[in-house]
């Protein structure tokens, strides 16, 4: 079974789900509280692609799964951050706000951090990226999703609920599902390789967890604002890395997904041991 026909369903419905539960009053934090919404935009944009290149420089990772963990960090957001963001007592306006722009701007950042990155990996690898396919994957793929689900959610508030309500109970299974499959077809390459990548990996989200604390210290947040910035700077969108990675208008190399689909482990089991600390500690910064 070719992996790329679960996942672009699963991307569409997710983006589609996304735009269900915007406003346009989500987009006013920008001009209302702009020093958390540039922190983590900073974080999502900028200093994830820099952690993940170091990170994949420190361990010498091998060409494509490089491009991998880089294709990772470019991928921020996702619906799943504003439940995380609620469950550790987070800013869930904040979140959603953060992933609104982060689905947004990344349409555009990640074609363009990408090309560098594989142009930067040298020849050998024989792995080219079309940008423009990329860029017009990602409009028909998240932005046109996008749009839909908020113009539903705009003129039928009602439907759109009971639309969310479904969609965000099949999600995670929709998610298992992929990862399931993946596993199957790549088991001996994620057997042999996870040991060292999915250390790399660990390293790469605590270290993004750990920027965005610092970010928050640097423009000062505190409370709520702060887990929510650590969530949305740690968290990624993964079935949006995945999708670059397997569709044939793309990479069309299911080998570079496979960090994603470690990732997608990887994050949901320190996130939630995040929420259980924050839980256990109502104090916790």
């Amino acid at each position: 079974m070719n992996t790329i026909f679960i996942v672009l369903p699963i991307l569409t419905l997710l983006m589609f789900d996304l735009g269900l539960t915007l406003r346009p009053h989500d987009f006013q934090l920008i001009l209302q509280r702009p020093l958390p919404v540039l922190a983590g935009l900073i974080g999502q944009i900028v200093l994830l692609p820099l952690i993940a290149w170091g990170v994949g420089y420190i361990f010498h990772l091998e060409a494509l799964f490089f491009l991998g963990i880089m294709l990772i960090a470019c991928s921020p957001g996702g619906s799943s951050s504003n439940v995380f963001s609620m469950l550790a007592r987070g800013d869930v306006a904040l979140s959603v706000t953060l992933t609104a722009c982060s689905s947004i701007i990344t349409l555009f950042t990640v074609p363009l951090i990408m090309a560098w990155v594989t142009a930067s990996i040298g020849t050998g690898t024989d792995v080219h990226l079309p940008v423009g396919n990329l860029l017009m994957q990602n409009i028909v793929l998240m932005a046109v999703p996008i749009l839909i689900g908020l113009f539903i959610g705009m003129k039928w508030k009602q439907a759109a609920q009971r639309i969310h309500n479904v969609l965000k109970r099949i999600a995670f299974p929709a998610l298992i599902l992929l990862a399931s499959v993946f596993f199957i077809q790549h088991k001996d390459t994620i057997i042999e390789k996870f040991p060292s990548l999915g250390l790399c990996i660990t390293v790469l989200i605590l270290l993004a967890m750990g920027g965005g604390a610092l970010l928050s210290y640097v423009f000062r947040l505190k409370g709520a604002e702060r887990r929510t910035i650590v969530i949305e700077v740690g968290m990624q969108n993964a079935a949006q890395a995945i999708t670059v990675a397997c569709s044939p208008l793309v990479f069309d190399n299911e080998v570079i997904a496979i960090p994603a689909i470690i990732y997608a482990l990887m994050m949901n089991v320190l996130l939630l041991i995040y929420v259980a600390i924050v839980k256990a500690k109502p104090n916790t910064p």
